[in-house]
């Protein structure tokens, strides 16, 4: 016999059924003349009614099937043999499709070190559903099968396990398995977890109205980078609005759920007002009023209402007292959930100060909080740490005292792993939510036909209103030289950071990118987008041949990059603030550098705000008499 006269086209697919569930196997096959189909069952018993190419069962327990396709010839091929497993499951509906459902999840397990133990999960589908395991969010290769044994346990062991099961209709997740690994004959100890890590970072240091400020470009950008370091969701913004304060701090807010640890940090101007503190947004006016800034109680209340697992705020703000006309905001009293920690740059009624020091700029409070920050101890005793070394500071030595407030019940750190207890909903709503305000466009690359050059376009985010374009000549052909490149953006965007004394931290914060390009375009408060935004590239040669100066301009649409997307500012083009032109800055080596003062010299971070005869006058953050070294 010539079994490859038949081919088999389709092979009859294995399913996972409940008891008595009625189940189609079907083969697909060709050959030379008519076909003859005859199915079997695992003792190779004829079925009764199996001679086409169809077999509908109904089983009580686990069957094995194969079929036989023949021809008039004598010609015959068997199918692969076809498994009908039975899985009895609770509350699967008549309308089931065959959609994977699951009917034993994996328990959770405390295990003595060296013990074995096993993970089980199983589920019905048609198709027959395949397994993959994960713990702590990563796939464990050739875990593949209903069962996980790990036979020797150890502390490389312990976490959170999920099993995905999926077939060609869908894809479920089981509930996860906490495996504790505990040391022989000793109780095992809870380990304190997140289920994720969210930090919001706002700096404020371009006033309309009130003194600006250097030190919050630095101070947020690098504890967003440490933050990031222990797993945190960084979400850094410059120079705020109080309506983009408003929305960001809304959206925060949306990223906080039961278990995550969350913290909020503000740096730039600020005040205190009868037991309320207030950050104040760049466009208050002079003199202003509560409903001019931010209230940082209200925030807390509001991370509070999140049931977030830690609510961490860390002002580096000043907190001098203004006896404003009308009441202070009002906030209902939270449940005593012991889950808070503020974080004071200086006392009640004191100012915070701030200092430029070899070209760079720093908070006092910030500069000793990145320094401790990446220690694995708890939140409060981090925050010690930070007191005792600006307690020793000469600069400000009894003008700044850091104060910490906090209702702890569990000695909770930053440090702490996270954990994810399952792949719900809850936690794929929060990545999205993160995600579309830290997606940075894709790298491109533009040719220019008439002169050959080919000109690449790269994205890094300073900040997430903050966008960096780098323009790089990859070819630069045998027609076009030399090349001059330059890039610009519709619309134009404010440069925020192009201020005298801040280029030099610009220029380093650029050289930490890696990047050595050509040209770069600084694009700053991307909140403040109505719509897409193109970069125009600008490309000037001299034509080799005819030694004709030339220019072509390309241009490319990246949308609504990083913040931008979220939309945080909806105003009408007439209410916006008028925007600055935009820097194309030419390659490192030439961007220009600021003098700086040999030593350093602290700045306060109070706005003037006089509102009254009775009120003390208040004096310029930037009087040379406000500090004597």
């Amino acid at each position: 016999m010539k079994s490859e006269d038949i081919i088999i086209l389709k092979q009859p697919t294995s399913v996972c059924v409940p008891p008595n569930h009625e189940v189609t196997l079907s083969v697909k096959a060709k050959g030379k003349g008519p076909l003859n189909y005859q199915w079997f069952d695992e003792k190779q018993r004829e079925m009764m009614g199996g001679t086409g190419p169809e077999l509908t069962v109904s089983l009580q327990s686990r069957g094995q099937f194969v079929c036989r396709v023949n021809d008039l010839n004598c010609n015959c091929q068997f199918t692969e043999w076809v498994i009908v497993d039975i899985q009895a499951v609770p509350g699967v509906s008549h309308m089931w499709r065959g959609e994977p459902h699951i009917g034993i999840h994996p328990e959770s397990q405390t295990v003595k070190e060296g013990e074995a133990f096993i993970l089980k999960c199983r589920a019905i589908g048609k198709p027959m559903p395949t397994y993959q395991w994960y713990r702590n969010g990563l796939l464990l290769p050739k875990q593949t099968t209903q069962k996980l044994r790990i036979k020797n346990a150890s502390a490389d062991n312990a976490g959170s396990y999920l099993c995905a099961v999926s077939n060609s209709l869908d894809e479920r997740w089981s509930e996860a398995a906490e495996i504790e690994i505990a040391p022989p004959d000793e109780p095992s100890t809870p380990t304190l977890i997140a289920t994720d890590k969210v930090a919001l970072l706002i700096g404020n240091l371009n006033y309309n109205h009130h003194p600006g400020l250097m030190a919050p470009t630095m101070d947020v950008h690098k504890l967003a980078n440490l933050l990031q370091q222990l797993g945190f969701r960084v979400v850094s913004l410059l120079d705020l609005t109080l309506q983009e304060m408003q929305v960001a701090i809304e959206k925060f807010l949306q990223l906080l759920g039961r278990g995550v640890y969350a913290v909020f940090y503000y740096a730039g101007h600020g005040y205190e007002h009868s037991g309320r503190n207030y950050l104040v947004a760049i466009d208050a006016p002079r003199p202003y009023k509560a409903e001019n800034c931010v209230c940082v109680q209200r925030v807390m209340h509001s991370m509070q209402e999140r049931q977030a697992q830690l609510n961490v705020i860390l002002l580096d703000t000043c907190r001098k007292w203004y006896e404003q006309k009308g009441p202070a905001s009002q906030i209902k009293p939270s449940a005593p959930l012991g889950n808070t920690v503020y974080g004071y740059a200086t006392s009640e009624d004191a100012e915070a100060f701030e200092v430029q020091d070899g070209g760079k700029s720093t908070g006092i409070f910030t500069k000793y909080l990145n320094k401790h920050i990446l220690e694995p101890q708890r939140v409060t005793h981090v925050l010690e740490l930070v007191s005792e070394d600006l307690g020793k500071d000469p600069l400000v030595r009894g003008r700044q005292v850091v104060e910490i407030k906090h209702t702890l019940t569990e000695p909770r750190a930053l440090t702490d792993p996270v954990q994810t207890s399952g792949h719900t909903m809850e936690l794929r709503q929060r990545d999205a939510c993160w995600k579309q305000a830290n997606v940075l466009p894709a790298r491109k690359f533009l040719n220019f036909q008439e002169g050959g050059v080919q000109v690449e376009l790269s994205f890094c985010a300073l900040f997430s209103n903050v966008l960096v374009v780098f323009g790089t000549v990859r070819n630069t052909g045998a027609v076009a030289q030399p090349c001059t490149l330059q890039l610009e953006s519709e619309p134009v965007m404010q440069d925020i950071l192009s201020s005298c004394g801040r280029l030099d931290e610009m220029d380093s914060l650029l050289m930490c990118s890696g990047k050595t390009p050509d040209c770069t375009l600084r694009l700053c408060c991307l909140q403040r987008l109505q719509g897409s935004l193109v970069i125009k590239v600008r490309l000037q040669y001299s034509n080799k041949e005819t030694k004709q100066q030339l220019t072509e301009i390309k241009e490319l649409d990246i949308g609504r990059p990083l913040i931008a997307s979220c939309k945080l500012n909806q105003m009408g083009l007439a209410d916006r603030r008028q925007e600055g032109r935009v820097h194309t800055l030419g390659h490192m080596s030439n961007i220009r550098r600021m003098h700086h003062p040999n030593h350093p010299r602290p700045y306060t971070r109070k706005a003037e705000n006089k509102l009254s005869s009775n009120e003390p006058e208040e004096n310029d953050e930037n009087d040379s008499s406000d500090f004597t070294m």
